[in-house]
C-alpha cells in the first residue's frame, strides 16, 4: 500500500491514452481555457507593442586574388584550400571594434549633416523607462555596442559571399548603416592590400626628395666652381669616363635603395612568420641561400653587368645589337632556370607548411630571392665602379676637380632619375593594386518591416498557452491525490461495487427527500445504478443469510454515505424485502429530515431503555421500508454503540428483517463506524469523486478490515461522465421507462 501521495505512477502515465488526456482536459476546462485565454492575450498585447524593425542587407564578394599576406591571404598554386578559413577571416575583421568605431564616426557624420535627425533611431536613447521624449544621442564607445548588437554578418552558403544585415526602426538608418559597413570595410580592406605598395611609394618618395635636394647641390658647386675658376674644357675621352661612371654609380645606389626597401618588406613579412613559426622563418632563410641559386644569381648579374658595359661604350658606327641580343638570350636562360629552381623549392617548402603560412611562405621566399639578386647586382656594380673609379683618378689634375664636379652632378642626376621612375612605377603599381572586396549588392532602403512577425508571434502565444493550460492540468492532476475513477479504487486493490452519478439530487444535503432519488424518480441513472448496487451487493455472499446486517460508511464527510444508505434501503425495499434502516450517526444525523420525522424517540433512547423497540420503529412511506431515527443526543456515541444493548439490537432486527442497513459517521474522522464494522456482517465504504483522498480510502479500508471485520466493496459517488464512463450512462438511456425504444444507436456499457 502506498502512502505517499507524491510518489508518481509510472504504470499510470504508461497506461494512459489520447483518450485519457482528453478526458483530464474536458475535467479542467475551464482552468485551462483562463490560462489559454490569458496568454493569447498577453501575447497580442505584446506583439502590438513591439516596434516595426526594418532590416537592409548588402552582400559582398571576397575575391582569392587580392589582399595582403600579412592577413594570410590565399595564393592561386593551392585553389580553394582554406577559403572557408579566409571568409571567416574577413568576417572577424568586419566585427572587429577598429572597424567598427571607424563606421560610428562615419555614421556620426552621417547624423550631423542630415536634416532629418528622426531617420537616426538608434543613436539616441530614451533617459527614462517611462518617457519617450527624454532622449539623449549615444557617445560612440555606445553606438559601437549598438552596431555589434544590430548588425549581423554572415557567409553565404557554399559562396564566398558575405551578407551584411543590419536592422532598425528607420528604414533609412537600416540601410545607411549597411552601406557604411559595405563602403568603410572596401576602403580598409584596400589599404590592407597596398600596405607594401604604399611602404614603397614612400620610401622612394622619400628617396627623391633626397636625391633631388643632392642634385640642385652639386648643380650649384659645379657653377660656382665654373664661374671662381673660368672655362676649363674637358676632352672627349674625359667626358666619356664620367659618364659611364656616373651611370653605374647612379646604378649602384639606386640598387642598394632597393634593396634596402626589399629588405624592410622583407623582415616585416618574417616578424609576421617568426609569430607563428620561428623556426620555419630561418629554414626559409637557409634554402633560398642555396649555392646552386646563388651560383645562378651572380652569373645573371655578371651577364647584366656586362650587357651594361657594351651599352655605355656604344660607339657610332658600331653595331652591338647582336651582342645585346646574346646578353639578353643567356640572361632569360638563365632566369628560366632559376624560375625552374624557385617554383621546384617552393612546391616542396609549401606543400609541408601549414595551411595557415602558406601564402606569406611564399612571399618570403620571393623577396629572398629578389635580395639575393639585388645584392648580385650592388656587388657587381660596386666593384664595376671601383674599376672605372680608377680609371677617373687618372685624370689630368688640372682637369680632375672639374671632372669630380661634374660626376657627382652626373651621378646624382642620374640617379634622381632612376628614382623618379622607380617611384613612378611604384605609384601606378599602387593605384592599380585592386582590393578583393567587390559589392555586389548595395543596401537599399526596405519597403517594409522584417519584424516582428505578429502572426507567428501570436500563434506561439497560442501553442505557449496550450502548453502551460495542458501542463497546469499535468501538475494539478500528479499532485492531485484524490480518487477520480473507479481504476483509481482498484489500484488501491479495493472492490468496486458501483459509481453513482454526479447529479443535484444526491449532494447528501437535501433536507426535503430529494436525494431519496430511487423513490422520486426511480427510472432515473442513478435509481439503476442503485438498483446495481443492491444485486451485487446481494450476491456478494453465498450464502445470503449471513449477510443481513449491512454498514454504510465513508472516509470523511460529506462523500454521500446517508444518502447511498439511504437509496440502498430503498431498493431492498423496492425488491419486496422487508428492511430496516438506522441512523447511527450519532453525532450529524439526518435521516429523520428526509422523511420528515421526528428525531425522538430513536436509538439512543432504546439503548438507555427508555421507550421499548415499538416506540423507536417507524413506518415509512415506502413499502417495506422501517426507519429507526438517531434519537437523543449521546454524551458518548462510541460507548453507546459499543454497548451490549447494540448487539442484542443487532440479534433482534436480523431475524425480523431481511435486511438492515445502517447508516454510520465518517470511520476515520471517528471511532463510531469501525465500532460498528465489528458487529454487521458486512460494511460498505462510500468515497467521493474529486474529494475523497487516497491516503483516506486506504487508511478506512484498514479500518473496516480490523478484527476480520468484512469489507463488501466501495461505491464511488458523485462520478462525472466527463471521466471517460459517458458510454455507461447512455446505456440507461437506451429504453424509457415504459418500455419504448428512445435511440437508434446502441450504446456498450464499459462495465
Amino acid at each position: 500500500m502506498n502512502n505517499n501521495k507524491n510518489d508518481f505512477d509510472f504504470q499510470e502515465l504508461e497506461g494512459r491514452n489520447f483518450k485519457d488526456y482528453l478526458i483530464l482536459l474536458r475535467k479542467n476546462l475551464t482552468p485551462f481555457l483562463i490560462i489559454l485565454i490569458m496568454s493569447i492575450a498577453v501575447s497580442i498585447v505584446y506583439t502590438l507593442r513591439l516596434p516595426d524593425i526594418y532590416v537592409s542587407e548588402t552582400s559582398i564578394k571576397i575575391s582569392k586574388s587580392g589582399g595582403s599576406v600579412l592577413q594570410s591571404q590565399p595564393f592561386g598554386d593551392f585553389g580553394d584550400l582554406g577559403s572557408d578559413r579566409i571568409i571567416n577571416n574577413e568576417i572577424e575583421i568586419l566585427k572587429s571594434y577598429d572597424l567598427r568605431e571607424i563606421i560610428a564616426k562615419a555614421l556620426l557624420d552621417s547624423f550631423a549633416q542630415s536634416s532629418s535627425k528622426d531617420d537616426f533611431k538608434l543613436l539616441y536613447k530614451s533617459e527614462s523607462e517611462f518617457r519617450n521624449d527624454n532622449k539623449r544621442l549615444l557617445k560612440l564607445g555606445e553606438i559601437e555596442g549598438v552596431l555589434g548588437s544590430k548588425v549581423n554578418i554572415e557567409q553565404k552558403r557554399g559562396l564566398d559571399v558575405i551578407v551584411i544585415s543590419a536592422e532598425s526602426p528607420s528604414p533609412k538608418e537600416a540601410a545607411l548603416i549597411a552601406a557604411l559597413y559595405a563602403k568603410v570595410y572596401r576602403t580598409y580592406n584596400l589599404e590592407i592590400n597596398r600596405e607594401q605598395l604604399s611602404y614603397i611609394r614612400n620610401f622612394l618618395d622619400q628617396q627623391r626628395a633626397e636625391k633631388k635636394t643632392q642634385l640642385s647641390q652639386a648643380e650649384d658647386t659645379l657653377r660656382a666652381f665654373q664661374e671662381k675658376g673660368g672655362m676649363i674644357a674637358l676632352d672627349e675621352q674625359s667626358q666619356l669616363l664620367i659618364q659611364q661612371l656616373s651611370q653605374f654609380e647612379a646604378q649602384m645606389n639606386a640598387a642598394k635603395i632597393e634593396l634596402v626597401a626589399s629588405e624592410e618588406v622583407l623582415n616585416k613579412y618574417k616578424d609576421e612568420l617568426s609569430k607563428q613559426d620561428p623556426k620555419l622563418a630561418d629554414y626559409l632563410e637557409s634554402v633560398t641561400s642555396e649555392t646552386y641559386i646563388t651560383a645562378l644569381q651572380n652569373q645573371i648579374a655578371e651577364l647584366q653587368l656586362n650587357k651594361d658595359i657594351a651599352l655605355a661604350r656604344l660607339e657610332p658606327g658600331i653595331d652591338i645589337s647582336q651582342k645585346v641580343k646574346e646578353f639578353d638570350v643567356k640572361i632569360r636562360e638563365l632566369k628560366d632556370r632559376l624560375d625552374e629552381k624557385i617554383k621546384v623549392l617552393k612546391s616542396g617548402i609549401l606543400a609541408s607548411s601549414p595551411e595557415a603560412v602558406r601564402g606569406i611562405s611564399q612571399k618570403i621566399i620571393e623577396a629572398e630571392v629578389k635580395n639575393q639578386s639585388l645584392r648580385s647586382s650592388v656587388t657587381g656594380l660596386s666593384a664595376l665602379v671601383n674599376r672605372y673609379e680608377e680609371r677617373f683618378n687618372r685624370l689630368p689634375k688640372t682637369t680632375l676637380e672639374l671632372a669630380r664636379f661634374k660626376r657627382t652632378r652626373e651621378s646624382s642626376e642620374k640617379l634622381f632619375t632612376l628614382i623618379e621612375e622607380k617611384y613612378q612605377e611604384a605609384l601606378i603599381n599602387e593605384q592599380s593594386q585592386a582590393g578583393n572586396v567587390l559589392i555586389i549588392d548595395n543596401a537599399r532602403i526596405p519597403s517594409g518591416p522584417s519584424k516582428p512577425n505578429r502572426h507567428l508571434l501570436i500563434l506561439i502565444g497560442v501553442l505557449m498557452g496550450f502548453g502551460l493550460g495542458f501542463g497546469f492540468v499535468l501538475v494539478k492532476d500528479y499532485f492531485d491525490n484524490t480518487i477520480k475513477t473507479p481504476e483509481d479504487i482498484e489500484k488501491q486493490n479495493v472492490n468496486v461495487l458501483a459509481w453513482i452519478p454526479k447529479v443535484e439530487e444526491l449532494n447528501g444535503k437535501s433536507k426535503n427527500g430529494n436525494d431519496f432519488i430511487i423513490e422520486k424518480n426511480p427510472s432515473s441513472i442513478p435509481s439503476e445504478t442503485i438498483r446495481g448496487l443492491r444485486t451485487r451487493v446481494q450476491f456478494s455472499k453465498v450464502d445470503k443469510d449471513k449477510l443481513k446486517t449491512i454498514l454504510v460508511t465513508s472516509p470523511a464527510p460529506l462523500e454521500g454515505k446517508t444518502t447511498i444508505a439511504l437509496n440502498l434501503a430503498g431498493s431492498f425495499a423496492q425488491g419486496n424485502r422487508k428492511t430496516l434502516l438506522i441512523d447511527a450517526d450519532l453525532r450529524k444525523p439526518r435521516l429523520h429530515q428526509v422523511f420528515n420525522k421526528e428525531k425522538q424517540p430513536g436509538l439512543v433512547d432504546y439503548l438507555f431503555g427508555e421507550v421499548p423497540f415499538e416506540k423507536v420503529l417507524t413506518v415509512t412511506n415506502t413499502k417495506n421500508l422501517f426507519l429507526i431515527t438517531s434519537g437523543m443526543i449521546a454524551p458518548n456515541p462510541a460507548e453507546m454503540l459499543d454497548s451490549v444493548q447494540m448487539e442484542n439490537l443487532l440479534a433482534k432486527v436480523r431475524t425480523e428483517f431481511d435486511y438492515v442497513v445502517i447508516d454510520s459517521s465518517p470511520i476515520v474522522a471517528v471511532t463510531d463506524a469501525e465500532i460498528l464494522a465489528r458487529k454487521v456482517d458486512g460494511s460498505i465504504l462510500v468515497v467521493s469523486s474529486n474529494k475523497t483522498e487516497k491516503d483516506l480510502l486506504n487508511l478506512a479500508v484498514q479500518l473496516i478490515k480490523n478484527d476480520s471485520s468484512y469489507l463488501i466493496g466501495t461505491v464511488l459517488n458523485r462520478f462525472s461522465s466527463k471521466s471517460g464512463y459517458g458510454s455507461y450512462y447512455k446505456y440507461y438511456y437506451y429504453y424509457s421507462s415504459d418500455g419504448k425504444k428512445k435511440s437508434t444507436k446502441k450504446k456498450h456499457s464499459k462495465t
